[in-house]
């Protein structure tokens, strides 16, 4: 039995118990799946994955195994909220009390409290949302892609606090599902899976990417003849046949093309990806266009975009009074919208874009129609000459404006753009930025009453997503002007 117990996968694998999915008791045995992430441990890890595939069971069990055989180890798990820390912990709890009694003799609890728990031979673990101070030794922190998207500050706390406390030698698991392309967790996963990418070795201080898709988990199957797979499911298996490499059993589609049906696709990119990226389709909780980008990718509308040289390029814009000016770049053919291009920056004045249209039009062959500008352009802090106006200054730099009108409520200019967007399609590569604006334009959250104020939250997005705006809404009402005018009846015509 010493000789077993001195082997840490056999303790992993043998020694430990937990409860199952319906409360029953088990021995815990690692799946695929965890078998990989230990195969693979690094010094810092970040996992993107698939729901249910038993991670966080996995990590407590490593947690409570580290303490129990390497005395002084100190732990800490971070969640999105205490009771979720707290289940965590009561993971802990569980397998340790159903070790055997001759192990509990030799390293008892000494301290068990909802955060604490600590041993006779001076190893604890402690839980909460966040941590300062101290040195640990493992750090976990759970569901980072939803901390990070609705608690930016608490988010970089994490990383600046409780990462700090993570030395040479010592590890940390972040693991999540992804919520949105943006924020702390999505640049720590794209940084690390372009370190993957590039093929070296992530260093000491780098993280390293485990990604385990849904197609990972041995359950997910149903018989194939249960299950219609309708064409547009077809053609997305093919697709990833095909871009991705991955090679599913009829059954596994069967499953997948179920459970597409019960969640939703938004929820399915999010909950269940499929590769990498995908995971990260997904739109924000509470943003104001997640159907519709939603219904986008479904359609394959975000992708490459073919530029017509034949016709005018139109521009969007929003134009930050302290912060960021955006520009999307808009073809119409017909009832369709192609957006080709994207462009945002900070603390420049009317020269700046004057000359970054001025590039475009010369790099990508391209002629302007009408700039779309803002009812407040007039009201920004570019520093102009003597008295003259943005838009007499713009004009002077060959950016002749047709300034939108004020929408006077909000929800309008909201719904302009939801109207635009099902009949729009949008360059992946060009407007990659202001793609990500677009899934992450969301309601604000109030943190104490716990659910979404109705009214949008001004961030980096919101600019992105106003400037889109200010073309759904100007470019709406000019073709509402022409077809008027065309429909008026010339003088001396018969009514």
């Amino acid at each position: 039995m010493l000789e077993l117990l001195s082997d840490r996968w056999w303790r992993l694998s043998n020694l430990y118990y937990i409860q199952d999915e319906t409360g029953a008791e088990v021995k815990f045995t690692p799946n695929d799946a965890q078998r990989q992430l230990w195969d693979d441990i690094h010094a810092n890890n970040v996992i993107l994955k698939a729901r249910q595939l038993g991670f966080s069971t996995f990590v407590a069990i490593f947690i409570l195994d580290t303490c129990l055989f390497r005395g002084g180890t100190e732990a800490g798990i971070i969640d999105l909220n205490l009771d979720d820390a707290k289940k965590k912990l009561d993971k802990i709890k569980y397998a340790y009390k159903r070790l055997p009694e001759e192990i509990r003799a030799e390293i008892s609890v000494v301290v068990e409290n909802q955060h604490h728990l600590q041993w006779s031979n001076d190893s604890k673990v402690t839980v909460g949302v966040s941590h300062r101070g101290g040195t640990l030794q493992i750090l976990h922190v759970s569901e980072f892609g939803k901390i990070a998207a609705r608690f930016p500050d608490k988010a970089r706390e994490i990383r600046t606090g409780a990462f700090g406390t993570i030395h040479n030698g010592s590890m940390i698991i972040v693991e999540s599902t992804a919520e949105g392309a943006a924020g702390d967790y999505h640049d720590m996963v794209k940084t690390a899976q372009a370190t993957k990418a590039s093929g070296k070795k992530p260093s000491g201080q780098e993280f390293k990417l485990h990604f385990f898709p849904w197609h990972r988990h041995i359950g997910y199957v149903l018989p194939a003849e249960s299950v219609v797979i309708s064409s547009d499911m077809e053609e997305y298996f093919r697709e990833l046949q095909a871009k991705h490499g991955i090679s599913l059993s009829p059954e596994q589609k069967a499953w997948y093309t179920a459970k597409r049906k019960i969640v939703g696709p938004d929820d399915m990119f999010r909950e269940y990806p499929s590769y990498a990226d995908e995971a990260f389709y997904a739109s924000i909780q509470g943003a104001y266009f997640a159907v519709q980008m939603t219904k986008a990718r479904e359609e394959r509308r975000i992708g490459t975009v073919p530029l017509d040289p034949s016709r005018p390029v139109n521009t969007f814009w929003d134009i930050g009074k302290n912060d960021n000016t955006t520009i999307w770049f808009h073809q119409n053919h017909g009832r369709m919208h192609h957006f080709v291009d994207y462009y945002e920056n900070s603390g420049e004045g009317v020269e700046h874009y004057a000359r970054i249209l001025s590039e475009k039009a010369s790099q990508r062959k391209w002629t302007y129609g009408v700039h779309y500008g803002p009812h407040d352009l007039d009201h920004s802090n570019w520093v102009l000459p003597g008295r003259e106006t943005i838009k007499d200054v713009a004009a002077r730099l060959g950016i002749k404006f047709h300034v939108v009108k004020r929408v006077p409520n909000k929800f309008d200019a909201i719904e302009a753009a939801r109207n635009m967007l099902p009949t729009s399609w949008i360059d992946e590569k060009h407007c990659e930025r202001g793609i990500q604006c677009l899934d992450n334009y969301r309601k604000e959250w109030d943190e104490r009453r716990a659910h979404f104020r109705d009214e949008p939250l001004h961030d980096w997005a919101s600019h992105g997503a106003d400037g889109f705006m200010t073309g759904a809404c100007g470019f709406r009402a000019v073709v509402a002007a022409a077809t008027s005018e065309r429909r008026r009846p010339r003088v001396g015509a018969v009514a």
